[in-house]
């Protein structure tokens, strides 16, 4: 037999199973608007949260709404989306980076340009100059 305190969970999860699966778009509207009332007291709804965060992250993975920006996001360079929001969280343009070599050539790295790669020098002094872990650049 259930204790009390499942069966009262049980009940509750029924009248929002979205909390535990989202099925569709209005669900996953509701889910991210309890997010956000959610992450107001992060402390005594953490539980709450990582559940939830589950079942946002499972629906924007499979939804078809998403599939050209998961994508893009599959084929983008990580070590150049960290830089690249390094660089707009300081206001750096290519002209800022003497760690890459010339302007241009922070350009053709940030471009994906055929041959142009961080290397593990750039990683090195990036992670210097930024203050982060020059893996974060792998």
């Amino acid at each position: 037999m259930l204790s009390p305190a499942f069966v009262e969970f049980r009940d509750a999860l029924a009248q929002v199973p979205f909390i535990a699966r989202i099925e569709d778009q209005n669900d996953y509207e509701r889910a991210l608007e309890l997010m956000d009332q959610l992450v107001d007291d992060y402390d005594a709804n953490k539980l709450l949260i990582e559940i939830l965060s589950v079942s946002i992250e499972r629906w924007e993975d499979l939804a078809a709404e998403f599939s050209d920006f998961n994508a893009a996001v599959a084929e983008t360079d990580q070590g150049i989306a960290v830089l690249k929001t390094l660089m707009a969280q300081h206001d750096l343009g290519v002209a800022d980076l003497p760690e890459l070599g010339s302007k241009g050539n922070v350009s053709k790295i940030l471009n994906g340009a055929e041959g142009k790669k961080l290397t593990r020098k750039h990683m090195e002094a990036l992670g210097k100059r930024f203050g982060v872990p020059p893996a974060l650049f792998f």
